[in-house]
């Protein structure tokens, strides 16, 4: 049975949220599937991804073909690396100890760029607000400079009638 690693849509319409699944390749997208392996959701910044590296791993070794996307998916996570090493492993290159030693390795610097690019995109939203409320705050003086100015034109016409009216009925 050829095997596929693919996405399986869910979600509703103009908010997908895809399934990591390992299928049988004639089987239908969204029809049956031998082993979920994880999610990917492109809706948040940036995306979500919870991936089983070792079952992925399994299926990679068992034969299955990744569709492009899904490769994409298992590379951003390491089960391509983690198979790669257990490669090493199999012609006798590497020991699991080393294989786990370079995986581990690997995780922490993905990890941290993950984190360094999060941050960055709370900072640039954080500064994003504060100039929205600083422009905000410049339009709302401008209108209570300008309400001032016109409640106090309304106030010198409200004297000078009067004043009129007084010096006319004297």
């Amino acid at each position: 049975m050829p095997v596929r690693i693919r996405l399986q849509r869910h979600g509703k319409k103009g908010k997908p949220f895809y399934w990591v699944v390992a299928a049988d390749s004639r089987a239908k997208r969204d029809g049956k599937f031998l082993e979920k392996l994880g999610i990917y959701n492109p809706n948040t910044n940036p995306a979500t991804i919870e991936l089983d590296v070792d079952s992925s791993v399994k299926w990679l070794q068992n034969g299955a073909q990744p569709s492009d996307t899904a490769k994409g998916i298992l590379s951003h996570k390491g089960a391509l690396l983690k198979h790669h090493l257990l490669g090493g492993v199999r012609k006798g290159a590497l020991t699991l100890e080393q294989v786990d030693e370079k995986f581990n390795a690997w995780l922490e610097e993905k990890a941290a760029a993950m984190d360094a690019k999060v941050s960055g995109l709370e900072k640039a939203s954080a500064d994003a607000k504060a100039k929205a409320l600083e422009a905000e705050k410049a339009v709302s003086a401008k209108r209570l400079a300008e309400a001032a100015a016109a409640a106090a034109a309304t106030a010198e016409q409200a004297t000078d009638a009067a004043s009129e009216e007084t010096t006319e009925t004297e």
